[in-house]
């Protein structure tokens, strides 16, 4: 029988590492059980299954509960991310005495990371909040038509840059999200698009995390992949971006949800655990020499890049032409 989920108890609480002043330290990352995005009440992103994070009934003293459930795991990390379906600044999604509670609550940690839709963060916003603050953008891609068509983000790439330019003037910093191949991108599409958002969010990012697109419930892209016509990225476009953009100047990272599975970013399966390892190892270091890893199926991935180009399709040909590719084009 399927546990029933109480409004007052957050989604999920654990710890991970991140970095935090140019050193390794420990995190908390917090879901919280909120009402919901009000973005996906409009439709939402294509990519986005967040919203069965969210029941609708949760009010602002369930918040308040969950938050007591959240300080009894918390054990002084330094480093905490506070996630929910949607904006941390949406008031209707996190009530005014919600986040001030919050914010008092970890106002002797070094850092503190929340997400935000760009139409929540003003200038009388951003002088209410401390100096620990890290604020997350999901810019997703430079290109405003892969916004409106493949992600269908509400918002254009300006409207994110205008948004991180203030938050860097207000004193806070910003940690950018890129999608690594969005609906109807080819792989090698994928890569180039996604070198091209990270330069343009270099100027206003202090961090640029690249995630691969993974295959969440009861979106979009689920629909499409299921009908064979998407695959998730490849590691090795993830590696290939992360090594053409490597001392471009904010910190570059990914931590991919579902990685080596076959909803998530994943090679040959053979390889994937070293290959995702060494995304990690550059995560952390920043040093390119750690993106360093090798496998047979190298191959069948630039193999799969040209048949993309000379198919003209973005549809999975693993399950079309066979795992093979390599073997079988030039």
């Amino acid at each position: 029988m399927k546990k029933e989920r109480s409004p007052a108890e957050p989604e999920a609480v654990w710890k991970e590492k991140d970095m935090s002043g140019g050193r390794k330290v420990d995190a908390m990352v917090i879901i919280l059980r909120t009402s919901g995005c009000s973005w996906a009440r409009t439709g939402g992103c294509t990519m986005c299954g967040y919203r069965t994070a969210s029941l609708s009934e949760t009010t602002e003293q369930d918040l308040m509960c969950q938050i007591d459930k959240v300080m009894e795991s918390y054990k002084g990390e330094p480093f905490v991310k506070i996630y929910t379906s949607g904006s941390f600044l949406d008031p209707r999604e996190i009530p005014i005495p919600v986040r001030e509670r919050i914010l008092r609550e970890f106002a002797g940690c070094e850092r503190i990371l929340f997400e935000s839709r760009p139409e929540y963060i003003t200038e009388g916003v951003l002088a209410q909040l401390p100096s620990n603050v890290t604020i997350a953008l999901g810019l997703e891609s430079s290109d405003p038509d892969v916004l409106k068509v493949s992600v269908n983000k509400g918002f254009t790439p300006d409207d994110i840059a205008r948004v991180g330019h203030m938050i860097k003037d207000a004193g806070l910093s910003v940690r950018t999200y890129l999608l690594l191949k969005p609906l109807y991108q080819t792989e090698s599409v994928a890569i180039e698009s996604a070198v091209e958002s990270v330069m343009f969010a270099k100027d206003f990012s202090d961090e640029i995390s690249v995630n691969p697109v993974n295959i969440q419930h009861g979106t979009v892209v689920e629909r499409i992949w299921k009908r064979g016509e998407y695959r998730p990225p490849w590691i090795w476009s993830l590696i290939e971006v992360l090594r053409r953009c490597a001392g471009c100047g904010p910190r570059l990272m990914s931590s991919p949800s579902g990685g080596g599975s076959q909803r998530g970013v994943h090679n040959c399966g053979t390889c994937d655990r070293k290959a995702l390892d060494a995304v990690e190892r550059f995560s952390f270091t920043q040093d390119p020499k750690h993106l360093e890893a090798e496998c047979d199926c190298l191959k069948s991935w630039k193999a799969y890049m040209a048949a993309e180009t000379m198919l003209g399709t973005p549809s999975d040909l693993d399950r079309g032409l066979g795992s093979d590719l390599a073997v079988r084009l030039p």
